[in-house]
Protein backbone atom coordinates (compact mmCIF):
# COMPACT_ATOMS: atom_id res chain seq x y z
CA UNK A 1 0.00 0.00 0.00
CA UNK A 2 1.58 3.57 -0.93
CA UNK A 3 2.62 5.60 1.91
CA UNK A 4 -0.06 7.86 1.69
CA UNK A 5 -3.07 5.11 1.94
CA UNK A 6 -1.29 3.38 4.90
CA UNK A 7 -3.78 2.43 8.02
CA UNK A 8 -2.53 4.80 10.94
CA UNK A 9 -4.58 3.99 13.68
CA UNK A 10 -3.51 7.00 15.64
CA UNK A 11 -5.72 9.42 13.62
CA UNK A 12 -9.76 8.75 13.51
CA UNK A 13 -10.82 7.79 9.91
CA UNK A 14 -14.48 8.74 8.73
CA UNK A 15 -15.20 4.96 8.01
CA UNK A 16 -14.10 3.76 11.42
CA UNK A 17 -15.69 6.56 13.12
CA UNK A 18 -19.40 5.31 11.91
CA UNK A 19 -18.30 1.77 12.71
CA UNK A 20 -18.28 2.97 16.09
CA UNK A 21 -21.32 4.73 16.42
CA UNK A 22 -22.67 1.32 14.84
CA UNK A 23 -20.75 -0.37 17.61
CA UNK A 24 -18.66 -2.46 15.69
CA UNK A 25 -15.20 -3.77 15.85
CA UNK A 26 -12.85 -2.40 13.67
CA UNK A 27 -12.02 1.08 14.95
CA UNK A 28 -8.91 2.33 17.22
CA UNK A 29 -9.21 4.34 20.59
CA UNK A 30 -9.17 7.67 17.92
CA UNK A 31 -12.28 6.69 16.53
CA UNK A 32 -13.79 6.04 19.68
CA UNK A 33 -12.82 9.64 21.00
CA UNK A 34 -14.40 11.35 18.54
CA UNK A 35 -17.75 9.53 18.88
CA UNK A 36 -17.30 9.74 22.83
CA UNK A 37 -16.84 13.82 22.26
CA UNK A 38 -20.19 14.20 19.88
CA UNK A 39 -22.06 11.17 22.08
CA UNK A 40 -21.90 13.59 25.38
CA UNK A 41 -23.18 16.77 23.28
CA UNK A 42 -25.83 14.95 21.86
CA UNK A 43 -26.50 11.43 22.54
CA UNK A 44 -29.75 11.02 20.41
CA UNK A 45 -27.76 11.63 17.53
CA UNK A 46 -25.88 8.42 18.00
CA UNK A 47 -28.61 6.50 18.18
CA UNK A 48 -29.55 8.22 14.98
CA UNK A 49 -26.63 7.33 13.21
CA UNK A 50 -27.46 3.80 14.47
CA UNK A 51 -31.29 4.09 13.17
CA UNK A 52 -30.14 4.89 10.04
CA UNK A 53 -28.55 1.15 8.93
CA UNK A 54 -32.34 -0.32 10.29
CA UNK A 55 -33.44 2.30 7.40
CA UNK A 56 -31.29 0.81 4.59
CA UNK A 57 -32.62 -2.02 5.44
CA UNK A 58 -35.85 -1.23 5.22
CA UNK A 59 -35.16 0.45 1.76
CA UNK A 60 -33.36 -2.07 0.37
CA UNK A 61 -36.46 -4.74 1.11
CA UNK A 62 -38.41 -2.12 -0.41
CA UNK A 63 -36.23 -1.78 -3.49
CA UNK A 64 -35.88 -5.82 -4.16
CA UNK A 65 -39.39 -6.80 -3.10
CA UNK A 66 -42.05 -4.40 -4.21
CA UNK A 67 -39.73 -2.07 -7.18
CA UNK A 68 -38.42 -5.15 -8.05
CA UNK A 69 -34.88 -3.62 -8.76
CA UNK A 70 -31.99 -6.29 -9.39
CA UNK A 71 -28.87 -3.89 -9.56
CA UNK A 72 -27.44 -1.75 -6.54
CA UNK A 73 -24.61 0.75 -6.46
CA UNK A 74 -24.38 1.34 -3.34
CA UNK A 75 -21.77 4.56 -2.99
CA UNK A 76 -19.23 5.82 -0.20
CA UNK A 77 -19.62 2.35 1.58
CA UNK A 78 -18.44 1.83 4.84
CA UNK A 79 -17.21 -0.55 7.02
CA UNK A 80 -19.06 -4.17 6.58
CA UNK A 81 -21.54 -4.37 9.87
CA UNK A 82 -24.62 -6.60 10.50
CA UNK A 83 -27.46 -6.60 7.95
CA UNK A 84 -25.10 -5.09 5.06
CA UNK A 85 -27.03 -3.95 1.73
CA UNK A 86 -26.05 -7.08 -0.30
CA UNK A 87 -27.05 -9.48 2.39
CA UNK A 88 -30.72 -7.52 2.70
CA UNK A 89 -31.04 -7.63 -0.74
CA UNK A 90 -30.08 -11.34 -1.83
CA UNK A 91 -32.28 -12.49 1.53
CA UNK A 92 -35.32 -11.87 -0.54
CA UNK A 93 -34.05 -12.17 -4.74
CA UNK A 94 -30.49 -14.37 -4.97
CA UNK A 95 -29.77 -12.79 -8.23
CA UNK A 96 -29.71 -9.00 -7.26
CA UNK A 97 -26.16 -7.55 -8.31
CA UNK A 98 -24.88 -5.23 -5.55
CA UNK A 99 -21.77 -3.03 -6.56
CA UNK A 100 -20.06 -1.23 -3.30
CA UNK A 101 -17.98 1.87 -3.81
CA UNK A 102 -15.25 3.21 -1.60
CA UNK A 103 -11.92 4.90 -2.01
CA UNK A 104 -10.91 4.54 1.31
CA UNK A 105 -8.34 1.25 2.47
CA UNK A 106 -9.99 0.50 5.34
CA UNK A 107 -13.28 0.06 4.18
CA UNK A 108 -11.09 -1.69 0.63
CA UNK A 109 -9.16 -3.86 3.25
CA UNK A 110 -12.45 -5.70 4.99
CA UNK A 111 -15.00 -5.54 2.41
CA UNK A 112 -12.66 -7.54 -0.09
CA UNK A 113 -12.62 -9.96 2.75
CA UNK A 114 -16.27 -10.68 3.25
CA UNK A 115 -17.13 -10.65 -0.16
CA UNK A 116 -14.22 -13.16 -1.55
CA UNK A 117 -17.08 -15.82 -2.16
CA UNK A 118 -20.09 -13.64 -3.30
CA UNK A 119 -19.77 -13.29 -6.91
CA UNK A 120 -22.87 -11.19 -7.31
CA UNK A 121 -21.53 -8.45 -5.22
CA UNK A 122 -18.33 -6.47 -5.55
CA UNK A 123 -16.18 -3.69 -3.87
CA UNK A 124 -14.39 -1.12 -6.43
CA UNK A 125 -12.08 1.60 -5.61
CA UNK A 126 -13.30 4.57 -6.82
CA UNK A 127 -14.32 8.40 -5.67
CA UNK A 128 -17.95 8.69 -5.52
CA UNK A 129 -17.80 12.84 -5.99
CA UNK A 130 -16.90 11.69 -9.64
CA UNK A 131 -19.76 9.82 -11.19
CA UNK A 132 -17.97 9.11 -14.55
CA UNK A 133 -15.32 7.34 -12.76
CA UNK A 134 -17.94 5.47 -10.85
CA UNK A 135 -19.94 4.51 -13.96
CA UNK A 136 -17.40 3.60 -16.27
CA UNK A 137 -15.20 1.35 -13.47
CA UNK A 138 -14.46 -1.73 -15.44
CA UNK A 139 -16.39 -4.13 -12.64
CA UNK A 140 -19.38 -1.54 -12.66
CA UNK A 141 -19.85 -1.95 -16.59
CA UNK A 142 -19.09 -5.24 -16.17
CA UNK A 143 -21.40 -6.37 -14.24
CA UNK A 144 -24.37 -4.16 -14.04
CA UNK A 145 -26.96 -3.98 -16.74
CA UNK A 146 -26.53 -0.47 -18.90
CA UNK A 147 -30.38 -0.40 -19.59
CA UNK A 148 -31.76 -1.58 -16.62
CA UNK A 149 -32.81 0.25 -13.53
CA UNK A 150 -30.52 0.54 -10.45
CA UNK A 151 -30.93 1.68 -7.27
CA UNK A 152 -28.20 3.90 -6.44
CA UNK A 153 -27.25 4.30 -2.53
CA UNK A 154 -26.11 7.78 -1.22
CA UNK A 155 -25.73 7.17 2.47
CA UNK A 156 -23.56 9.43 4.47
CA UNK A 157 -22.28 10.52 1.62
CA UNK A 158 -23.04 14.22 0.53
CA UNK A 159 -22.81 15.47 3.83
CA UNK A 160 -18.95 14.94 3.49
CA UNK A 161 -19.42 17.25 0.09
CA UNK A 162 -19.07 20.84 0.57
CA UNK A 163 -20.93 23.20 -1.17
CA UNK A 164 -17.67 24.60 -3.78
CA UNK A 165 -17.51 20.92 -5.15
CA UNK A 166 -21.45 21.24 -5.88
CA UNK A 167 -22.93 18.11 -4.37
CA UNK A 168 -26.21 18.76 -6.13
CA UNK A 169 -24.39 18.44 -9.32
CA UNK A 170 -22.70 15.35 -8.27
CA UNK A 171 -25.70 13.31 -7.71
CA UNK A 172 -28.01 14.98 -10.58
CA UNK A 173 -24.70 13.77 -12.91
CA UNK A 174 -25.48 10.03 -11.53
CA UNK A 175 -29.40 10.57 -12.28
CA UNK A 176 -28.62 12.00 -16.09
CA UNK A 177 -26.34 8.58 -16.32
CA UNK A 178 -28.70 5.79 -14.95
CA UNK A 179 -31.98 4.93 -16.63
CA UNK A 180 -35.48 5.74 -15.93
CA UNK A 181 -36.87 3.66 -13.40
CA UNK A 182 -33.84 3.97 -11.37
CA UNK A 183 -33.77 4.62 -7.71
CA UNK A 184 -32.22 7.57 -5.37
CA UNK A 185 -31.60 6.46 -1.79
CA UNK A 186 -30.33 9.31 0.13
CA UNK A 187 -29.46 10.11 4.03
CA UNK A 188 -28.00 13.76 4.97
CA UNK A 189 -26.96 15.19 8.21
CA UNK A 190 -29.48 18.13 8.82
CA UNK A 191 -29.75 21.66 10.43
CA UNK A 192 -33.16 21.61 12.05
CA UNK A 193 -32.67 25.42 12.11
CA UNK A 194 -34.41 26.07 15.42
CA UNK A 195 -31.80 28.82 16.36
CA UNK A 196 -31.68 27.00 19.53
CA UNK A 197 -29.49 23.56 20.97
CA UNK A 198 -30.30 21.51 17.54
CA UNK A 199 -28.13 24.20 15.44
CA UNK A 200 -25.63 24.61 18.21
CA UNK A 201 -25.47 20.91 18.04
CA UNK A 202 -24.91 20.90 14.24
CA UNK A 203 -22.45 22.98 14.64
CA UNK A 204 -20.52 21.33 17.14
CA UNK A 205 -20.39 17.97 15.61
CA UNK A 206 -19.17 20.41 12.11
CA UNK A 207 -16.04 21.71 14.16
CA UNK A 208 -15.35 17.96 15.49
CA UNK A 209 -15.10 16.50 12.58
CA UNK A 210 -13.09 19.88 11.33
CA UNK A 211 -10.58 19.87 14.20
CA UNK A 212 -10.35 15.91 13.96
CA UNK A 213 -9.05 15.88 10.52
CA UNK A 214 -11.76 13.98 9.73
CA UNK A 215 -13.01 16.19 6.62
CA UNK A 216 -15.54 18.65 6.20
CA UNK A 217 -18.73 17.82 7.13
CA UNK A 218 -22.50 20.06 6.40
CA UNK A 219 -25.20 19.99 8.10
CA UNK A 220 -27.92 21.14 5.41
CA UNK A 221 -31.36 22.71 5.62
CA UNK A 222 -34.07 20.78 5.11
CA UNK A 223 -34.96 22.35 1.68
CA UNK A 224 -31.34 22.02 0.66
CA UNK A 225 -31.58 18.23 0.96
CA UNK A 226 -35.12 18.36 -0.83
CA UNK A 227 -33.50 19.73 -3.77
CA UNK A 228 -31.56 16.31 -4.39
CA UNK A 229 -34.93 14.63 -5.18
CA UNK A 230 -36.08 17.44 -7.51
CA UNK A 231 -37.43 15.66 -10.88
CA UNK A 232 -38.03 12.66 -9.30
CA UNK A 233 -41.43 10.91 -8.01
CA UNK A 234 -40.64 10.12 -4.57
CA UNK A 235 -42.10 7.20 -2.69
CA UNK A 236 -44.58 8.38 0.46
CA UNK A 237 -44.02 9.53 2.86
CA UNK A 238 -40.94 11.69 0.93
CA UNK A 239 -38.37 13.28 2.52
CA UNK A 240 -38.36 12.98 6.12
CA UNK A 241 -37.38 11.41 9.33
CA UNK A 242 -35.97 8.00 9.11
CA UNK A 243 -37.81 6.68 12.10
CA UNK A 244 -41.29 7.78 10.04
CA UNK A 245 -40.19 5.69 6.90
CA UNK A 246 -42.26 2.35 6.75
CA UNK A 247 -41.59 1.65 10.10
CA UNK A 248 -41.44 -2.57 11.12
CA UNK A 249 -44.24 -1.77 13.98
CA UNK A 250 -45.94 1.07 15.45
CA UNK A 251 -43.58 4.14 17.12
CA UNK A 252 -43.85 4.18 20.86
CA UNK A 253 -41.60 6.36 21.73
CA UNK A 254 -42.13 10.30 20.82
CA UNK A 255 -39.58 11.60 18.07
CA UNK A 256 -36.61 13.80 19.83
CA UNK A 257 -34.85 16.80 18.31
CA UNK A 258 -32.09 14.51 17.17
CA UNK A 259 -34.49 12.58 14.97
CA UNK A 260 -34.76 15.82 13.42
CA UNK A 261 -31.22 16.07 12.70
CA UNK A 262 -31.03 12.92 10.18
CA UNK A 263 -33.34 12.86 6.97
CA UNK A 264 -34.01 9.90 4.01
CA UNK A 265 -35.53 9.54 1.27
CA UNK A 266 -36.11 7.44 -1.82
CA UNK A 267 -37.27 8.30 -5.10
CA UNK A 268 -37.55 6.66 -8.64
CA UNK A 269 -36.30 8.50 -11.72
CA UNK A 270 -39.19 9.20 -14.53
Amino acid sequence: MPPSRRIDPSKPNIARVYDTFLAGKDNYAADRAVVREIHAAGPGLTRVVQEERAWLGRVTRFLVKSARIEQILHVGAGMPTIENTHEAAQRFNSDTRVIYVADDPVVQAHGRAILAENDLTHLVEADFAQPDEVLSHDTVRKYLEPDEPVALIHSHTMHHVPGRQRPLEIVQRYLDLLPSGSYLVLTHFCDPQDDGPGTQLARFVESVFTRSGLGPLTFRTRAEIEAFFEGLELVDPGVGRLRDWWPDGPLLASASMEDDMMLGGVACKP
